[in-house]
């Protein structure tokens, strides 16, 4: 299978491109967006995880429009390959996020539940909508926090756990939905591969827990203290409207993924953590 991979330099496409041809097929890194006219003539599938870090800035209207057109833009773009292609690929899957649902609160979320009404909503909602334009099958991964001792959220997490001053943020009981990276991966090649999934699929792993639980859990990983606690209005300063987006959280479960036959090597947050950091 020949598949085309938008974003391929980053945390998630960096293993993926690997794990594609780790199983035989052909994959493609496409150039940054904007470098050269994108085509997708004669390929199989199509992923998409092109965008800017939603931790990477501070939000101020500049970085939103960035993130926000790091999305939409090339989907659009993709979604506009793919249509004129005259051989189409089979499957695009186009990158989400559990950011879709707002802040649920403790209510159970599966990919039936409708969207918030905050920044990271709208933002998922309008790249959704690119994606969902295409003609061929396509599926929206609406990713959680993806779990790697190497990067992403949690390598941020780290320094003050590491430093003995590690804890949860704001009141630690909003849920924090997470994957393990070799799980988002596998998923995402589930995803390419099983043509009964379709739309948004929840990638999340089952053993969801809130904050307070993930700071003990990785406290526990890496052999610190948890008990210094960030205050909301602390976090606020530091990160201004981004904490909105740590201080809320989604009890979102991988319901499609699961229900496809999708298993999971690391259900569990402490089995996560375990295999990221074996020597604590």
């Amino acid at each position: 299978m020949k598949v085309l991979v938008a974003g391929a330099s980053g945390l998630i496409g960096t293993r993926l491109l690997a794990a594609l041809r780790a199983r035989g097929d052909e994959a493609v890194a496409l150039p940054r967006f904007g470098a050269v006219p994108w085509t997708v003539e004669g390929v199989d599938a199509v992923v998409n995880l092109a965008g800017a870090s939603i931790a990477g800035k501070r939000w101020s209207p500049a970085y939103k429009k960035e993130l926000f057109d790091s999305r939409v833009l090339p989907t659009r773009a993709l979604v506009e390959a793919i249509a004129k292609a005259s051989q189409k690929p089979r499957v695009l899957v186009s990158g989400s996020a559990v950011g879709f649902y707002g802040d649920g609160g403790d209510a159970i979320i599966d990919e039936s539940t409708g969207p918030g009404k905050d920044f990271l909503s709208e933002l998922a909602v309008a790249w959704e909508a690119e994606a969902s334009k295409t003609s061929i099958r396509f599926v929206l991964p609406r990713t959680g926090i993806v779990l790697s001792s190497k990067g992403g959220a949690l390598e941020k997490m780290l320094p003050p756990f590491k430093a003995f001053v590690g804890g949860p943020i704001g009141s630690g009981k909003q849920w924090l939905p997470w994957i393990h990276l070799q799980d988002e991966v596998d998923a995402i090649l589930f995803c390419l591969d099983h043509q009964s999934l379709q739309g948004p699929v929840n990638l999340a792993a089952p053993g969801i827990v809130n904050m307070k639980d993930f700071a003990k859990g990785l406290g526990r990983a890496l052999h610190r203290p948890s008990w210094a606690p960030v205050p909301a209005p602390v976090l606020r300063l530091a990160v201004g409207e981004f904490a909105e987006a740590l201080l809320g959280g989604q009890r979102a479960l991988p319901k499609k993924l699961e229900s496809a036959g999708f298993k999971f090597r690391f259900p569990t947050l402490d089995a996560a953590l375990a295999d990221l950091f074996p020597n604590g």
